[in-house]
């Protein structure tokens, strides 16, 4: 039985074009539908605030001050991310921690207040069955936030080549696919992305191309 995958492709090019969700649009999505917190408002004014960027910046601008300071961390992950207040801490604490976590970026805000950012490779609770990895409209491999057929992206990784997955792969892997594949953990969401990059556009070019 002759199968194309052009032909579902093109289904979805035919219907209406509706808008997919930008990273700042998944962001309050995110927000409204799985009540991710967001940044704690209402810290307390601080007499020593100034404004700074960068971490090493935060750790300049408190060297040599005696003033506590409000702490909050942000953790993005993959998808989805969450916000914790850490609690009032001495500058002399606040830098050792940033020192001890070189990864992080932090800057304070104008009352003082140290906001860290910590990215992290997983997928928030409040993610795990949720999302799922299928293809777009223009034959993206892409994480989606519910099916694929409700067309929120969330992010866009690489262009899948059709022709040849279709010669590669069994019509099941294929279909399953198209109709989204549900990710539950950071390991199920690395496995996914690791077989279906063999028929990334650009890997299959390199196959493909003959020896000189």
């Amino acid at each position: 039985m002759q199968f194309s995958l052009w032909k579902q492709i093109k289904k979805r090019l035919r219907r209406a074009k509706r808008p997919i969700l930008s990273l700042g649009c998944w962001a309050a999505l995110a927000a409204a539908i799985w009540n991710v917190p967001a940044v704690a408002e209402g810290a307390p004014q601080h007499p020593a605030g100034r404004d700074a960027s960068g971490t090493a910046a935060v750790i300049e601008s408190i060297a040599d001050s005696n003033v506590p300071h409000e702490v909050y961390v942000r953790r993005i992950y993959i998808c989805g991310e969450e916000t914790e207040r850490l609690g009032t801490m001495t500058s002399r604490k606040v830098i050792g921690l940033l020192r001890s976590h070189p990864e992080w970026s932090a800057e304070i805000d104008q009352d003082g207040a140290v906001r860290i950012v910590e990215r992290i490779e997983d997928l928030a609770d409040t993610c795990r069955g949720q999302v799922y990895i299928g293809l777009d409209k223009q034959g993206n491999v892409a994480l989606f936030a519910g099916p694929p057929k409700r067309e929120k992206v969330i992010r866009t990784f690489f262009q899948i080549d059709i022709q040849y997955m279709e010669s590669s792969l069994p019509k099941d892997r294929v279909d399953r696919l198209i109709e989204g594949i549900r990710i539950n953990d950071i390991d199920e969401y690395n496995s996914v992305l690791s077989t279906y990059s063999d028929y990334a556009l650009e890997h299959s070019e390199k196959v493909m191309k003959p020896a000189d």
